[in-house]
């Protein structure tokens, strides 16, 4: 590693620079001892060998299982019998083969693996498997050839994601419909795709597409890890919904979970072989104590193989744009970060760091920035990792983005805690704000984990109970005023300060009241609340459309003028006592009065020359405001003895409002 940018930006790192290069030379080293001379991208092409493929008039059906004994397809193409013919034979380094005539399967059969080993055997489900099934009745999950008479044909191969900040839309495909029940990516393509491309947002960030056995767990729990989740419909249905969002200028990312696997053992890796130690370390290192699940060795070469193939094999078969990677935190550490504060340095780079696991990022990484240019990769992680996301070249370990995840904490507690008029303008700023200068992030107020059964869910925590009596237009209520004013605010200072990208979680953009619960034994596994209620943000007579239409205006206005492209966001005023904090970036003046009580008349900020034009203002009847803001003068700085010119303002109470600078001309 010749360069270390990151601590010439940072010179606390200076003391922890041996541990940056000793990584990148343990990446460099394992990347020629993974690929020789050919690149990451041809390593990473597991999903073309293993699994099941049609090659030349025969199917090929291979697996890597090094402890097995035997292993025999069974499926109802041999109504589920253990027969000679269908044994495989096993090859060199663990790999098992079988070759079947044309005639042998067909597009549609169910199959599985009869794996044995010394001392046991079991039905597995293979481990390379690109569409996997589960019986409606008795909930048993089996593989499927995967093979349709005519292949997807795609519309738009050749997309790539605009050079432009990601305004990102969090969605989940199951609960994305109003009906009670798991809606499919058929549904999603034709009725949420079409609100999300109105709404501006030129990212979705979809949940939940890997397969998982438990539905409840938000995908969080992956079991086949090339198979997208066939309850929201086929392999060429998801691929149909990508090329129309494609088709709208709306790149796609999914949730890649890469930090644990579900310990199932039928349905998933676990014990694939007979072993734990196939895929995941052995013993008290292989199980994540908080999560009930295995923890993947990233030493082996054959597991890295899996997972960096999974990585393409996403991005190239179903042309998705990139990943937000889960559970980083618990990735970089040996104690998975779990119950630390993270206070200091040595915190970081203690013996508790997880060297293979970072050299798996850095792989990865560079995999995906060298199979698709422009991809994106987001790091969700929550302990603060210096160089986390920052370029490789410089240091770091290669994500585009970090997930900046105290800032929904911050709103949270600040909300919890603290007195409206207790709000202090100056920390909101700097907790919005707070990021390593080498690293972009993802701003965002809430995302799916505030919302779930157990928290609430911004206009939750503001409105409560009065959401179920008046949320009418015509239905006046003092806690609803205040609670979609904050909203609009929050959402706002949220976004304009974001370190490159913004997030929202489908629906919170119009204040989509409760939580969310997906079935399970505690609720009667009930789907009452893993649905999406878009009909009231569409009534005419509800306020929740206020919400969605500022959301709309407020994205149109970061979206059409890049404005998170810029990463200077300078404070330009704070006012502790007034509560009243003004800020600039680029041409953007953004002025915000969280005083709950008190509007201000003739407020001076003191400015250079210019004059400004409202753009955006919370306060306007069209958002659910009262209109205090005359939105269509022009506002012009005064001078005043001493040369320095104030631009005097009317500034409402709890409102903020977004102006934008028009420079004078000749002005010295």
């Amino acid at each position: 590693m010749k360069n270390l940018h990151i601590t010439e930006i940072d010179p606390w790192l200076k003391p922890y620079s041996d541990i940056y290069k000793t990584l990148h030379n343990l990446s460099e080293k394992k990347e020629i001892e993974l690929c020789n001379d050919s690149a990451l991208s041809d390593f990473a092409q597991g999903h073309r060998y293993f699994g099941i493929h049609k090659e030349k008039g025969f199917w090929h059906i291979r697996e890597w299982a090094p402890n097995a004994t035997e292993i025999f397809l069974t499926g109802d193409f041999n109504n589920w019998a253990l027969q000679t013919e269908f044994a495989f034979e096993k090859q060199a380094n663990g790999k098992w083969e079988l070759k079947l005539e044309e005639s042998q399967l067909k597009h549609g059969d169910l199959y599985a693996l009869q794996v044995k080993w010394e001392g046991g055997e079991g039905k597995r489900i293979p481990a390379w498997a690109q569409r996997v099934v589960q019986d409606n009745d008795t909930k048993i999950f089996n593989a499927q050839v995967w093979y349709p008479p005519k292949e997807y044909k795609w519309k738009n191969k050749n997309f790539r994601r605009k050079n432009e900040a990601p305004l990102i839309y969090e969605a989940h495909i199951g609960m994305a419909g109003e009906e009670e029940r798991v809606h499919t990516y058929n549904e999603f393509r034709k009725e949420t795709l079409p609100r999300i491309k109105e709404a501006g947002y030129n990212v979705i960030q979809f949940m939940a597409i890997p397969e998982h056995p438990y539905y409840g767990s938000f995908g969080y729990h992956v079991s086949s890890f090339f198979a997208p989740s066939s309850r929201f419909g086929t392999p060429d249905e998801l691929k149909a919904l990508i090329d129309e969002a494609h088709s709208m200028d709306i790149a796609v990312i999914i949730d890649l979970v890469h930090s644990h696997a579900v310990k199932n053992e039928v349905e998933g890796l676990g014990k694939f072989d007979g072993t734990q130690y196939q895929f995941f370390h052995e013993g008290g290192r292989g199980l994540h104590p908080a999560w009930d699940s295995y923890c993947f060795n990233y030493n082996k070469n054959e597991v890295l193989h899996f997972l960096l193939s999974n990585i393409r094999f996403w991005l190239d078969e179903f042309q998705f744009d990139g990943y937000r990677f889960d559970g980083v935190t618990s990735m970089l550490y040996l104690d998975h970060g779990l119950e630390k504060a993270f206070s200091g340095y040595d915190d970081y780079f203690s013996p508790n760091l997880d060297y293979d696991a970072i050299v798996y990022f850095i792989l990865a990484n560079k995999l995906i920035h060298e199979f698709k240019p422009g991809a994106l990769s987001i790091a969700e992680d929550v302990s603060g990792m210096p160089g986390l996301a920052a370029p490789i070249t410089s240091g770091g370990f290669g994500f585009d983005y970090r997930m900046s995840m105290g800032v929904p904490d911050y709103w949270i507690k600040l909300i919890k805690e603290q007195k409206d008029e207790e709000w202090e303008v100056g920390d909101i700023f700097h907790q919005m704000n707070a990021h390593r200068d080498d690293e972009k992030v993802v701003n965002y107020a809430e995302s799916h984990d505030q919302a779930l059964v157990g928290d609430k869910t911004i206009i939750f925590r503001l409105i409560d109970k009065e959401m179920y009596f008046s949320m009418r237009k015509d239905q006046p209520n003092l806690t609803v005023d205040r609670g979609i004013a904050l909203h609009k605010m929050i959402r706002l200072i949220t976004a304009s300060c974001a370190g490159g990208a913004y997030l929202n979680f489908m629906g919170n953009e119009f204040g989509h009241p409760e939580w969310i619960d997906f079935p399970r034994e505690g609720n009667n596994w009930s789907y009452k609340h893993a649905s999406r209620l878009w009909s009231i943000s569409d009534n005419n007579e509800l306020k929740y459309q206020w919400l969605k239409d500022f959301d709309r205006d407020m994205i149109a206005l970061i979206k059409e003028n890049n404005l998170l492209a810029t990463p200077e966001v300078y404070k330009i005023w704070e006012n502790k006592a007034d509560q009243v904090l003004v800020f600039k970036r680029n041409e953007y003046l953004f002025i915000f009065n969280f005083n709950p009580t008190q509007s201000f008349a003739d407020y001076g900020i003191p400015l250079n020359p210019s004059k400004y034009n409202v753009v955006l203002n919370t306060d306007s009847g069209n958002f659910g405001g009262f209109d205090r803001i005359d939105e269509r003068i022009t506002y012009y700085t005064i001078p005043t003895e001493t040369k320095q010119h104030y631009l005097r303002l009317y500034i409402p109470s709890r409102s903020a409002f977004v102006l934008k600078q028009e420079r004078f001309k000749n002005i010295k």
